[in-house]
């Protein structure tokens, strides 16, 4: 029997490259496959390949790598503060009564998705600009309002990202480098603002955080002169078991922990500090916002480093996904569609009645947690869908797009490796590998809120985009 005739009549063991489905269609031959997941650098795009190749000139690169380097150890060393709270038209650069800012890249109110025209509808309400959500409609389109994103304000904002002048913002001082960042406070529960939800209730809620929470909260930061280190807590948190972007139970903990003493020394009454701590017990989501402060705080200071491919933003605003990159100044933003988030959703809700990805909280996945440190949070697959073994696999795959990994927050469960810090654009177009997110799923409609939540990837085009500029920019 000749050597052909013997490989077809033996059990095969075949390595599939690329194309998935042809995996499954050799087991159904019963053969053994091991898949390799790979496609082309660029996905074969003849323009990226020239920037890549580009960007792997000898000369070029050493400058690239010079940059980074310095981008990674901008973002490890800085060390994130919260000194306090105040009320963003007291604090936010730029701020007006008629600003409000949103998540994501740049967006008019004529192309808003449904939970974003809620947020903003229900926060002009809010601001006292209207006095029902139908007349704020017709504020919103009028040109009365100022529309910016909280990423050009040095603010973060959690879903819609809706920020409005009366609301209270985190103050989070990066000690290292000086640069301040602010986020506002958690609403806690589903049906709220940052998630498209304008009724009565909604409103109320707001009205209190401004009038009791809020002040409380800035009053007790008053008596901590030496505030609260952010990044120590942030590594105590994933220690505990949580990732820092959907699953906060330690976080929170740990964080209400540390300013219950100084609440407890303000001059409000019993009652109201009883109503504070209830609401902070209402949900784990308490401490959410501030690690995304304290992401910015860290990412902002590795931005502008010229020849640096280290994304320092990606967000959304339920149209658009937005990256900027470190070595484009300013606020540059790279671009693709909003994609679909996959995860399980609450009873009585199914996949078509999801909004698409949106919020600024991707910022903890810029900076290496969230998504990027699930293996930290295993109970997390419960929320967002999957099993204990893709949690893992997320934060070793992560590594594979990212400049260095972070000594001052780890991950127990592999070996207390430091969490993928600082995404390289490079990485992402050669190996077309994405960045993972988890996040929540907002209803498409307004007024309605959190329905769920799951897993989801960025465009592939915005790092495409970003790609093409950095092979034009370095030289």
């Amino acid at each position: 029997m000749s050597k052909i005739n013997e490989l077809f009549n033996s059990k095969l063991n075949v390595i599939n490259v690329g194309v998935e489905s042809f995996k499954d269609d050799m087991l159904e031959q019963n053969a053994e496959v091991a898949h390799l997941d790979w496609t082309p650098p660029g996905r074969g795009n003849p323009s990226l390949i020239a920037a890549l190749d580009k960007l792997e000139d000898p000369a070029i690169m050493v400058k690239i790598e010079e940059a980074n380097k310095l981008a990674a150890e901008r973002i490890v060393n800085s060390q994130p503060v919260l000194i306090g709270y105040d009320q963003a038209i007291n604090c936010v650069p730029g701020m007006t009564k008629t600003t409000i800012l949103h998540a994501g890249p740049p967006i008019t109110w004529d192309k808003m998705n449904g939970p974003m025209r809620g947020a903003v509808t229900g926060a002009i309400v809010f601001e006292g600009l209207a006095k029902t959500i139908e007349e704020a409609e017709k504020v919103a389109a009028s040109g009365e309002i100022t529309f910016a994103p909280c990423h050009e304000h040095n603010c973060v904002g959690s879903m819609a990202g809706v920020t409005s002048a009366s609301m209270f913002m985190h103050i989070v001082e990066n000690k290292t480098y000086g640069n301040i960042a602010y986020t506002n406070l958690s609403e806690q529960l589903s049906k709220i603002l940052r998630m498209g939800a304008n009724d009565e209730s909604v409103i109320n809620r707001l009205n209190w955080m401004r009038d009791v929470f809020g002040p409380i909260l800035r009053d007790a930061m008053k008596l901590n002169p030496n505030g609260i280190d952010l990044r120590l807590m942030l590594a105590q948190a994933l220690h505990m078991g949580d990732e820092c972007h959907n699953r906060n139970v330690a976080g929170t903990t740990l964080l209400i922990q540390a300013l219950t003493p100084y609440i407890l020394q303000t001059d409000y009454s019993i009652d109201q500090k009883r109503e504070v701590f209830e609401f902070v017990a209402s949900s784990d989501y308490f401490s959410g916002p501030t690690w995304m402060a304290m992401a910015k705080c860290a990412l902002d200071a590795a931005h502008g480093i010229e020849n640096s491919t280290v994304v320092t933003t990606m967000a959304r605003n339920g149209v658009e996904f937005g990256i900027r990159v470190s070595g484009i100044a300013g606020n540059t933003w790279f671009t693709g569609p909003a994609q679909k988030v996959i995860g399980p959703m609450f009873a009585g809700y199914k996949p078509e009645d999801s909004g698409l990805d949106i919020g600024d909280s991707a910022i903890t996945e810029t900076y290496g947690i969230g998504g990027f440190a699930m293996a930290t949070a295993p109970a997390i697959v419960a929320l967002v869908g999957g099993t204990v073994e893709d949690a893992i696999g997320y934060s070793t795959k992560m590594k594979e797009i990212t400049t260095t990994e972070n000594p001052n927050v780890t991950i127990p469960m592999l070996d207390f490796m430091g969490v993928p810090t600082g995404i390289d654009v490079r990485k992402v177009i050669q190996t077309g590998i994405m960045p993972i997110i988890n996040t929540a799923i907002a209803h498409k409609d307004p007024g309605i809120g959190m329905i769920g939540a799951g897993i989801t990837n960025p465009p592939v085009e915005a790092f495409e985009k970003a790609m093409l500029a950095l092979a034009e920019n370095i030289q």
